[in-house]
């Protein structure tokens, strides 16, 4: 497995509503921070989480947080 790409060099904050999620790990997907699919052949596939209640969330968009799918600030070290 290669190394992600980096899609951003800032979490994609927002407010997303109760459901679930699929996060992009591969860094491909046209609809960052969440999957379309892209990762197709890569060896990586995407994170499902979910949230119970409307939250304000950080999602990683580096790739390198250690907490996927939220941001832990590991972009700062890039």
């Amino acid at each position: 497995m290669s190394d992600p790409t980096i899609a951003d060099n800032k979490p994609a904050v927002m407010a997303l509503e109760p459901g679930n999620y699929w996060y992009c790990t591969c860094g491909n997907s046209a609809n960052q921070p969440f999957c379309d699919g892209a990762h197709q052949d890569t060896g990586f596939t995407p994170i499902k989480f979910t949230l119970e209640e409307q939250k304000q969330v950080a999602l990683c968009q580096c790739k390198h947080t250690g907490n996927a799918p939220f941001c832990d600030g590991s972009h700062a070290k890039l």
